[in-house]
């Protein structure tokens, strides 16, 4: 036990020292700064010169939010048009069917937007074609997209009034091409040489040991399983996602897609810091974020490692932990290190089945979407605290008699208005949805029964997950559910689009209100938003939130089932 605790704080902290120097990196990139990959420069400007593009034109911030809703509605029409007719294309050597026109809707929607919810096997529902010019594509894109809209955010925050916030298209391809795709050759190798295959072949036909002749599939799998994790998207290339020994096959794989999935949500914190030149703001943030964390990581690992008390009372020995739905090659609290950390990412890959998880582990991996703003995803976790921190400058200064200011630039009613439309918007979309399902179900069990593995508090759990993992754009899921359907593909669809484009445009807009104000310089009488108590008055508006909106759902599903278990 003590030695897999070890092993996760290594992963960890090797984590945090890899981020430090990345978040230097990536806030020199974003200022234009000279840096080590500036000799993708003549690429970059050959991408500029070839699509028309001026990348040196300033835009507003609505100009912004145009050209990142126009890319990605192109991007979605060009994968629904592959995914619909994939059976009739090329690279397609297992001849897998084109998909159905619901479940092509969900799947171009879900990798549109770094979410990932994936309603089919990677194996048998993509040909290469898809998986490599739709999946690993959009995966790279959105997770650039995330970057590119919150740098627009770190600009609005410089101590300077102005309506001009940098290039969209100039912070999104350099993302690609200072980070993501470095990044992504890195890991892919990585993985490559340590058994992850990389190739266009079809299936492999084999025998087994005991005689049986198999055909085990295989195709572009490093490649794409690289920038699933360092663009913190998540979708397998097989079915059993990270928990599949071609795509995972070892320890050392296993910390180096955990190292991808944390490492730039983490480096962006600190590029914040070092962007704006307030490296103590950086640290506040850092600080919530990982106590957040923390909370949740604590109890889960307590669990897993501990068993499941109902199977120890039959006298089934547990000493190495709940290993049900788990891999024996990572252990129990590697598992559930990587179930929190992939939840609090919003990268929706696995190592081992939520399903099968201890329900206050559970419970831990949805809180973690829930609050959705410890770490997050690429960009996007910095937008969603950003709404908090809104909210917590306007309470705190009510609270002090001041009026509320961030970083020098007041928070008037426009601004919080958005940031609570923004963060009421996320229990709105996951409790209605979830309502929704149950009402659906309850009302005409036998036409739904393979909607559930499991009816009850742990079915209620599986409804609560889907829309949870959707509207947090996380792409994880308890797998009992069968949620290949019309019903689940198109409304987790609809909370799919909801849930990634309105809180990305709500903190532009914010920022862009906030860069027009006139700087006013801390004084006496300004509340600072970098200290170690203002961090507190964060964290709390983060929990108070979440528990008024989320707790009467989880007392319905993982409570109930933990406390049925004794």
């Amino acid at each position: 036990m003590l030695n897999e605790l070890l092993s996760i704080g290594a992963i960890y902290l090797l984590t945090l020292v890899l981020a430090l120097p990345l978040g230097r990196y990536l806030a020199r990139v974003f200022r234009g700064e000279k840096n080590l990959l500036d000799f993708m420069r003549p690429l970059e400007s050959g991408l500029f010169r070839l699509s028309g593009i001026d990348a040196r034109r300033d835009m507003t911030w609505q100009q912004h939010l145009v050209a990142l809703l126009t890319i990605n509605l192109v991007w979605f029409l060009l994968a629904m048009l592959v995914l619909s007719t994939q059976g009739s294309l090329p690279l397609n050597p297992d001849h897998n069917p084109s998909m159905t026109p619901d479940l092509a809707f969900n799947t171009a929607i879900s990798f549109l937007v770094n979410c990932n919810l994936q309603h089919y096997s990677g194996e048998t529902g993509l040909s290469y074609f898809s998986q490599l010019f739709v999946i690993t594509f959009l995966q790279f894109v959105s997770a650039a997209t995330g970057i590119a809209a919150a740098v627009v955010v770190f600009n609005a925050l410089q101590t300077r009034a102005t309506d001009r916030l940098g290039n969209f298209y100039d912070y999104f391809v350099k993302s690609l091409t200072r980070l993501l795709l470095p990044g992504s050759l890195l890991v892919a190798l990585l993985l490559a040489f340590n058994g992850t295959p990389m190739t266009l072949q079809g299936k492999q036909p084999l025998v087994t040991v005991q005689g049986d002749s198999v055909a085990v599939s295989r195709g572009p799998v490093a490649a794409m399983v690289a920038i699933k994790e360092l663009g913190t998207n998540g979708g397998g290339f097989f079915g059993a996602n990270s928990a599949h020994p071609l795509e995972n096959p070892n320890f050392l794989t296993n910390a180096v897609q955990n190292i991808a999935l944390v490492i730039i949500p983490v480096a962006m914190v600190f590029a914040l810091g070092f962007y704006l030149r307030r490296p103590r703001l950086a640290y506040m943030v850092f600080g919530v974020m990982t106590v957040g964390f923390l909370a949740l990581l604590a109890p889960a690992v307590y669990y897993e490692l501990h068993g499941n008390p109902a199977i120890s009372a039959l006298g089934i020995d547990q000493t190495l932990g709940a290993l049900e739905g788990k891999e024996m090659r990572f252990g129990a609290a590697a598992s559930a290190y990587w179930g929190i950390t992939n939840t609090v990412i919003s990268c929706g890959s696995v190592n081992s089945m939520h399903d099968s998880h201890m329900p206050l582990t559970g419970m831990m991996e949805l809180l973690g979407m829930m609050t959705n703003a410890f770490y997050g995803g690429c960009g996007v976790g910095l937008l969603n605290f950003f709404a908090y921190l809104i909210i917590a400058v306007f309470i705190a200064g009510l609270m002090v008699g001041r009026t509320p200011e961030l970083l020098g630039k007041k928070i008037e009613a426009r601004e919080m208005k958005i940031a609570v439309i923004v963060t009421l918007l996320h229990p709105l979309l996951i409790l209605a949805g979830t309502a929704l399902a149950a009402h659906t179900y309850v009302g005409n069990p036998q036409a739904y029964a393979g909607w559930l593995a499991n009816p009850g508090y742990h079915g209620f759990s599986e409804m609560l997950y889907e829309f949870t993992s959707s509207a947090a754009n996380n792409g994880s899921g308890f797998e009992g559910l069968g949620d290949n359907t019309p019903f689940w593909n198109i409304s987790t669809g609809v909370v799919l689009l909801l849930a990634r484009f309105l809180p990305i445009i709500g903190p532009v807009a914010i920022a862009g209100l906030l860069a027009r104000k006139k700087y006013v310089p801390e004084g006496a009488g300004t509340l600072p938003a970098d200290t170690a108590t203002f961090g507190v008055m964060v964290l709390a508006v983060i929990v108070i939130i979440a528990a008024l909106a989320f707790f009467p759902a989880l007392a319905l599903g993982p409570l109930a089932e933990h406390f049925s278990l004794y």
